[in-house]
């Protein structure tokens, strides 16, 4: 008799956005005529780069002559783009990564999810509250923890993030081995400074942890004190991992381009308590059961990085950054509490009532879809994300119903 992993069973029924879809596609088929604008999941609304989009071309062109045609590719990625991965996002930085150290995958939300398989089962995980589902999700169908009770899985460290701590989590007072963070962070648009990383390289060092570091929002960053990278912190190379993509500022969500950067002195331990290299663990997991990005996305995601690149993905961020500052003023004229916006794209709100009922009331009486906060963790109660990635006509609108909506 073939059984499952049962493990699966301790999944809440639906995930977030499958919940936010049913409501919207019930609003939807009660009110057909009405035009509806979402402002929650964090899909961007501007088409790719003209960088990009001549790269892609020429690369499929490439593909239709037997002269250059390519097959399989290396499954860590061309060295085209590990290259200039390395060049311009961390050794510009001072960052000290090499080629050979960047994973190039089909997404972060992947890799955030697939990196905890070369990881025993009885580490102790500790993620934020509000939380990226995938970090949790993930290691209850692996089976690291126990079941969900009272809004919680038993087994995981929650780091809550709350309007008393700048949403940036406290170091945990126990012992924990795998440390999931996300600065910007998604849900809540919050940053860390140099000095709060800090503290997490330390304390991870000092446990032997590791720090799984979703750095997929780094190129929405304006202040420049703000670190954009884990590896800009001394003796971040021996404890963390870091995840990005080019979903977001370069407009991939749909034709999927990622990264992931392991150092190469980073250890993990086995039973008997012998050093192993994590690098060669993941190259081994990514070349077994990934194939690798296609040629043409590739060539694609190495436009980003000529002249005529950087300009494009800087406007597109103008452009959602721009969106998300008015969000966030409206919000706060409105005489709500708000986070994010200024180095992310989103925007947190305290609302003072049920997220859920929040979300509820903005989709029946305003057509605007945000994020309930409560989906993301007991923490995001009383909370919503709304989203700049959308056209600033859109947005203008959506504000306009909302202050008709929520102004005193």
């Amino acid at each position: 008799m073939i059984q499952i992993n049962e493990h699966y069973l301790k999944l809440q029924a639906s995930y977030l956005f499958s919940d936010i879809a049913k409501r919207v596609n019930a609003y939807q088929a009660a009110n057909p005529d009405k035009k509806l604008i979402r402002m929650g999941i964090g899909d961007v609304t501007e088409p790719l780069p003209a960088a990009c989009l001549e790269a892609f071309h020429a690369a499929i062109d490439e593909m239709g002559a037997r002269t250059s045609f390519r097959g399989y590719g290396p499954e860590q990625g061309y060295d085209f783009l590990r290259s200039a991965i390395a060049l311009n996002e961390y050794q510009s930085l001072g960052c000290d990564i090499a080629a050979d150290e960047i994973f190039v995958s089909d997404g972060a939300k992947c890799d955030t999810g697939n990196i905890q398989e070369i990881f025993g089962l009885n580490n102790r995980v500790a993620v934020p509250d509000p939380v990226y589902p995938v970090y949790v999700d993930t290691n209850v169908m692996a089976g690291r923890t126990g079941t969900f009770v009272q809004g919680r899985y038993e087994g995981l460290t929650y780091l809550e993030c709350t309007p008393e701590n700048g949403y940036v989590p406290a170091l945990p007072e126990g012992d924990v081995d795998l440390i999931y963070l996300c600065f910007p962070n998604n849900p809540t648009g919050a940053v860390a400074t140099r000095e709060q990383l800090q503290a997490w390289v330390e304390y991870a060092l000092s446990r032997r942890a590791i720090i799984l570091y979703d750095a997929a929002y780094w190129a929405f960053i304006r202040d420049p004190q703000i670190p954009r990278s884990i590896f800009e912190i001394p003796g971040a190379r021996e404890c963390a991992i870091e995840f990005r993509s080019f979903s977001k500022n370069a407009g991939f969500t749909g034709t999927r381009c990622a990264f992931t950067v392991v150092p190469k002195e980073l250890k993990a331990y086995d039973g008997a308590g012998e050093a192993v290299l994590v690098h060669k663990l993941w190259n081994r997991r990514h070349t077994t059961k990934f194939n690798g990005v296609s040629y043409p996305v590739q060539k694609a995601a190495a436009a980003i990085y000529s002249d005529a690149g950087r300009a494009q993905v800087a406007t597109l961020i103008d452009l959602y950054m721009a969106n998300a500052a008015l969000i966030r003023t409206t919000m706060e004229s409105l005489g709500y509490a708000c986070v994010g916006g200024d180095n992310a794209p989103y925007v947190w709100i305290q609302t003072g009532a049920s997220s859920w009922e929040f979300f509820d009331r903005l989709l029946q009486s305003a057509g605007v879809v945000c994020t309930p906060g409560a989906g993301f963790g007991k923490c995001g109660e009383g909370h919503v994300r709304l989203s700049a990635f959308n056209s600033r006509a859109n947005v203008e609108e959506a504000l306009q119903r909302i202050r008709a909506l929520l102004k005193p």
